[in-house]
């Protein structure tokens, strides 16, 4: 695609979207013990990361799609593309030194300040439409839209060398997709970098906005480790077929 080819197409997006996703997809396979980075594992006969696309494209809310990768994994993943007939339309971005900066990258391509703008996860294969639909109306609402679960087990917590028991009815456990009002959003990613950021949540949080959360699942698994791809097959083969 051409530079100006280009241009007009983030141009269509942003005159035709109010509602956008950016899928990070930065993680290398190193605690998969794998030499291919974990999004693109086979997961039932095809990459992580189509399936974690193929939820967006099937939510209410159809939002444009920005996909962002390192760029040693362009060529690789437009192969990938060709090799599994992958149609979903969508914008490929280079990803930068961290998850913040790769953020960054992403809302770079988004000028519509009232847009409502998902941070997802590109190993978070298993999140469902209705989750990501939920999270859009509750950004709509409140400007943020956190989805996390309950933790199950009983939770400590080291302190001063001590391990203190926290109450687990007030733990929540974070997943993704992070939303976010897009003016909100851009706000909270000038601020300069810093360590603590782990999530969306935290940088927009540092900022001054209050996270509200909704509600996640279980099922909604991050696949980090070899044993991940195997419970994520299992939890697929128990969904009902579209």
């Amino acid at each position: 695609m051409t530079a100006s080819n280009l241009t007009s197409h983030i141009s269509h997006l942003t005159a035709q979207n109010k509602n956008y996703v950016i899928i990070v997809a930065g993680g290398s396979g190193s605690r998969m013990r794998s030499a291919v980075p974990k999004q693109f594992l086979l997961l039932n006969g095809k990459p992580v990361l189509m399936h974690t696309i193929e939820a967006f494209e099937q939510s209410e809310a159809k939002p444009a799609i920005i996909l962002v990768l390192p760029a040693a994994y362009h060529a690789y993943w437009q192969q990938l593309i060709q090799e599994y007939s992958f149609t979903i339309s969508h914008q490929l971005v280079t990803g930068g030194e961290t998850r913040f900066h790769s953020v960054k990258n992403g809302l770079d391509l988004i000028t519509d300040q009232e847009a409502l703008v998902a941070v997802q996860d590109a190993v978070r294969p298993l999140t469902s439409p209705y989750i990501i639909d939920e999270a859009y109306q509750c950004a709509a609402k409140h400007g943020t839209a956190v989805v996390a679960v309950k933790s199950r087990d009983s939770i400590r917590q080291i302190k001063e060398g001590r391990s203190v028991s926290l109450v687990r009815d007030e733990i929540y456990l974070v997943q993704t997709p992070q939303t976010f009002r897009a003016s909100l959003l851009r706000k909270a990613y000038e601020q300069p970098f810093d360590t603590r950021f782990t999530d969306d949540a935290s940088v927009v949080e540092q900022y001054g906005a209050e996270i509200k959360l909704t509600e996640g699942d279980h099922s909604n698994i991050k696949i980090t480790f070899p044993e991940d791809i195997a419970i994520a097959e299992l939890l697929l083969s128990k969904k009902p077929q579209l």
